[in-house]
């Protein structure tokens, strides 16, 4: 059996997540309450931070193995925020504090003022549920 080549960089997959994140970002901000529709769209967001955070470790996992240890350490420290801000969400939606949610959100909103959003693009299917998701993994520690 030959070798399994990825076809999708984690670079690239990390952009669409971080688009992703800015689209559901503006989403929520357009919000007048909190809905079914908003939950969906906060647990989205802390599946896409999960992703980033995934994908960091696969890439600072590949620089390890060629003995970049320093650049892996600097990327993962320059990308902790998703993976701490992710485990709060979490923790936030699962035990029902939607009050905490609004402060969480302004702490993204730094790491994707490079991200214009002109047109949202991603499609209501995306969100479609993910709230029940996440709290089906309830039991999960984070």
């Amino acid at each position: 059996m030959g070798r399994v080549i990825a076809t999708e960089k984690v670079g690239t997959k990390r952009q669409q997540l971080r688009r992703t994140i800015a689209e559901a970002l503006r989403r929520l901000m357009e919000k007048p309450r909190l809905d079914e529709e908003a939950k969906d769209l906060a647990a989205l967001i802390v599946f896409c931070l999960d992703g980033i955070s995934e994908g960091v470790n696969r890439s600072a996992e590949a620089w390890e193995r060629r003995n970049y240890y320093l650049k892996a350490d600097r990327f993962r420290r320059e990308w902790a925020w998703a993976g701490r801000i992710a485990d709060e969400m979490a923790l936030v939606i699962q035990e029902d504090e939607w009050d905490r949610l609004p402060p969480l959100l302004a702490s993204l909103l730094p790491h994707f003022a490079d991200i214009k959003v002109v047109k949202l693009v991603r499609p209501p299917s995306l969100w479609k549920g993910a709230y029940r998701r996440l709290m089906a993994e309830e039991g999960v520690v984070r």
